[in-house]
């Protein structure tokens, strides 16, 4: 291990920005001001009245969000809707929250923790007995239900809280003269944020949370009064009220949340990233569990490459030091409680929990301005095995422990805010004021904190710029305007250009994209355009994924530029994409099928029974006479119908598909519009109908060799004439066990996973996609028997573009034994159905977007019945 040295105070040893008299004054201003409007006391709810009713969330597979959730009321609307509108300008903004029903069955309960059905009635209360506190709803959950923002400060009139936004967005708009500003350092109420419970069986930051909210709210601590006269302090109180209620890690569609945060697939994470925009948070810590002793943040290497590692690791370190040092202040120890002491990986490990993706929390969070940003893991197991298996008072005796510890965290943090708020706000104006000016990261000195040295040096030279052509140049329109979208989402400033231009070398036409790197966050526009990096050597092991890339997986041309000056082009700055969608004016028409919008197209004009035909050439054939339901769909999913020039092979039918996959996996078929239906080797055993099931899909939870007679005979009589695609090692064996395409499976290391390089095939479905995929646990097929052809290999030479892809011992299994090998073929089947083997992972998490419709054509192209089309 490391040896780093604990002599680094919690406590800055700067000179804070602000001074005695300045403290005082903003103080007294903070305190002095008038208070929101008091909450009417609540009404009883009218008999009958309608509830949310979620039951036990944990055995419900749920996968689309009730259209409508009715909720037991607690006061007037009309009087909650004046309210809000009152407060809107100021603090605080209170807010009736609806209630919902009691729960028995809420997993909380067993361990005598705060059921979710509590928590609004709780959070009312507060808002009656304190003008500190605002509470309001910002978004909802998968399967519907409320996220909760709680903001303490001192009260503000309108006129501050507008100062205060003007301040805001002066640090992220104008960071240079912000860092000039001397109203800035005297003024501004710093944010910070906590979240809580992104995984749902990893309780008790919630509860945590709710104890230091009120003590917050109605403490009269004069320590108390000036942090929130000078801070602002944002509470997530649940990030995953599925996954809390049903005792869940995942929430109500099967997402682990704190994968989720460059991708954005679920409405949780939305709600997070719009939370990190709108607030701006110096420092953010997220709660978890379980580690023993306590894990907390800073991680190993590798480092995340596109950071100002620089301020985040000073910042973040200090505050870890301060952090153990309120939990070993609270005297649990190994040998009365079962507590060991905590750890902080950057200093007590060699590598193993890193920082490197940007996928978690507090990994995202420095791209949106934290330069402070942990994961604290409280120690003490309570889920899974120990839920079910420990008495009730060992389960509450360790969740009390682990309450007591995230709080402490959570006090200890808002001391190091409140000592170091001049600091962490002049480091929040040079994160982006160094992005605006386009300058290279600082590399501090050997010993910036105790054990910082070369070896944690990852950085990264930042492109000129980033273009996203139009035209001829870009190989899909529907792709480009949904990254450009994404990339606006993420507060990423984009332009198009509004006439042709020259830059770095290359011409581009008018109604190109352009991402100027000279911006506040470069950090994020980087992290998600760029290849990434190939970290194999820098590390043995990963905690996470280790490579990704929106520029290169989701399925538009992105160009980075090195070099010209991007402000002399001729551009406006974009709030949307424009429409891509377009309907050839006469004949049949032509969809190529190369994202996952265009399935989605597709699979609306099939279920509204459209007569689309096959080509075999990896598009469909729309007849003229569909010309209406086309304009409709090309303007829904903003895609090309093209004057067609190929002709049909064979009639296209809606495709439903049985399908033993991921949770992953399942949404992002159900995303593209596919009818899909669950399967297992527990639900075939039961008894599975396969009289409407086009083709089978097979990833995970299936094990041919596992069925009974009964379930393996009736899936070999739909194997003589339906179709297969499987993906990964429970794939490969299904094949071999089931007896369908002649090839042999050969596993790369179980860890390896990236962005690859990749060759088209000879095969005929996968024609015209893009160089590179993606892989976790990646697979090549050598022994290719007759009539197996290859869609995609492994590049030859280096197949490995970013990411940790290992040999294993033997000096076997890593990317080189993987050149030039066959990534995904497809074939006819002995059994006489057709098959799509993929050795990659098209689907991962729902990022790989550009991906996706390989995975749908290979549905099509194997859906009975018919031969695959020659």
């Amino acid at each position: 291990m490391k040896s780093r040295v604990d002599s680094l105070s919690p406590r800055s040893p700067l000179s804070a920005l602000l001074s005695a008299a300045a403290v005082a004054a903003v103080t007294a201003a903070a305190l002095t001001a008038p208070a929101g409007p008091a909450l009417a006391e609540p009404e009883p709810a009218p008999g009958g009245a309608p509830v949310r009713d979620f039951g036990n969330g944990a055995e419900r597979n749920t996968y689309e969000a009730p259209a409508e959730l009715p909720v037991q009321q607690t006061g007037s609307a009309a009087e909650a809707a004046t309210r809000r509108a009152e407060a809107e300008a100021g603090y605080p903004r209170q807010t009736e929250l609806p209630v919902y029903p009691d729960n028995p069955d809420d997993r909380a309960i067993r361990l005598g923790l705060t059921p979710y059905h509590e928590i609004a009635p709780r959070l009312n209360e507060l808002q009656q007995r304190s003008d500190r506190i605002s509470v309001e709803v910002v978004g909802e959950s998968h399967q519907g239900r409320d996220l909760y923002l709680v903001t303490l400060t001192a009260p503000e009139t309108p006129e501050q809280t507008a100062e205060q936004e003007r301040m805001r967005a002066s640090i992220e708009e104008r960071p240079a003269a912000a860092a000039r500003d001397r109203r800035i350092p005297n003024r501004y109420k710093m944010p910070v944020f906590v979240n809580n419970n992104i995984h749902g069986n990893e309780w008790e930051g919630t509860d945590a949370a709710l104890r230091t909210i009120e003590e917050l709210a109605t403490s009269d601590d004069p320590e108390v009064a000036e942090l929130l006269s000078r801070t602002r302090v944002y509470f997530n109180i649940t990030n995953n009220p599925d996954g809390r209620s049903g005792g869940t890690r995942a929430n109500g569609v099967g997402f682990d949340l704190n994968r989720d945060f460059i991708t954005a697939s679920q409405p949780e994470t939305r709600a997070v990233r719009e939370l990190l925009i709108d607030t701006q948070p110096t420092m953010l810590i997220d709660q978890h569990g379980y580690v023993n002793g306590t894990l907390i943040e800073p991680a190993t290497i590798p480092h995340g490459q596109n950071y100002e590692y620089d301020l985040y690791i000073k910042h973040t370190y200090a505050n870890a030091l301060g952090m153990e040092q309120a939990i070993l202040d609270l005297g649990y120890t190994p040998e009365g409680d079962g507590v060991s002491a905590p750890q902080i990986p950057f200093r007590d490990w060699e590598e193993g929990w890193d920082d490197w993706p940007p996928i978690f929390t507090p990994m995202y969070a420095p791209y949106q301005g934290a330069v402070a940003a942990a994961t604290i893991e409280f120690p003490m197991r309570v889920n899974n095995a120990d839920y079910t298996g420990l008495p009730v008072e060992e389960l509450r005796r360790r969740s009390a422990i682990n309450t007591d510890i995230s709080a402490a965290t959570m006090d200890a943090t808002l001391d190091y805010a409140l000592d170091n708020r001049g600091e962490l706000i002049a480091d929040q104006i040079e994160v982006f004021r160094r992005g605006e000016a386009g300058e290279p990261q600082v590399v501090p000195e050997d010993g910036w904190v105790p054990g910082y040295g070369r070896d944690d040096v990852y950085t990264t030279e930042f492109p000129r710029a980033y273009v996203i052509p139009a035209g001829e140049g870009q190989r899909s329109a529907t792709a480009a305007a949904r990254l450009v979208d994404h990339l606006i989402a993420n507060d990423v400033a984009v332009l198009r250009a509004t006439g042709d231009f020259r830059l770095g070398g290359t011409r581009y036409p008018a109604g190109s994209y352009l991402v100027d790197m000279h911006q506040a966050k470069r950090g994020l526009a980087n992290v998600m355009l760029e290849a990434g990096r190939d970290i194999s050597a820098d590390v043995d092991a990963m905690y996470d994924i280790s490579g990704w890339s929106h520029g290169l997986l989701w399925g538009a041309t992105v160009d980075a530029v090195d070099s010209g000056d991007p402000g002399r082009v001729r551009a406006e700055p974009v709030a949307a994409a424009a429409p891509t969608g377009s309907v050839a004016q006469a004949g049949d028409l032509e969809l190529r099928l190369d994202d996952g919008g265009e399935v989605a197209a597709l699979n609306e004009l099939l279920g509204q029974g459209v007569a689309v035909s096959w080509t075999g050439e990896g598009s469909v054939v729309v007849p003229a006479a569909a010309r209406a339901a086309a304009e409709e769909a090309a303007d829904r999913y903003g895609v090309r119908f093209a004057a067609a020039e190929n002709a049909g092979a064979r009639p296209l039918q809606a495709v439903t598909v049985a399908a033993a996959a991921s949770a992953d996996e399942l949404f992002t078929l159900r995303e593209m519009g596919f009818e899909v239906v669950p399967a297992s080797t527990t639900i075939l055993n039961g008894g599975f109908d396969w009289s409407g099931i086009d083709t089978l899909y097979v990833s995970s939870g299936l094990d041919y060799n596992r069925l009974n007679a009964q379930a393996r005979a009736a899936l070999d009589a739909y194997l003589e004439r339906g179709g297969t695609v499987t993906r990964g090692s429970t794939g490969a064996a299904f094949n071999a066990a089931a007896g369908l395409l002649e090839v042999t499976a050969q596993a790369g290391r179980a860890d390896a996973n990236g962005v690859v390089r990749v060759s088209e095939g000879d095969g005929q479905v996968l024609s015209g996609f893009g160089d590179h995929a993606f892989v976790y646990s990646p697979l090549w097929f050598t022994g290719l028997g007759e009539g197996v052809a290859v869609e995609q290999s492994y590049a030859t030479g280096e197949p490995m573009a970013a990411g940790h892809w290992r040999a294993d011992d033997e000096g076997e299994g890593g990317p080189d034994s993987a050149a030039g090998q066959a990534s995904v073929v497809s074939g006819t089947t002995q059994r006489g159905g057709a098959a799509v083997l993929f050795g990659t992972e098209p689907l991962f998490r729902n990022h790989p977007k550009g991906l996706f419709a390989q995975v749908a054509r290979s549905l099509y192209w194997t859906a009975a019945p018919g031969a695959p089309a020659a």
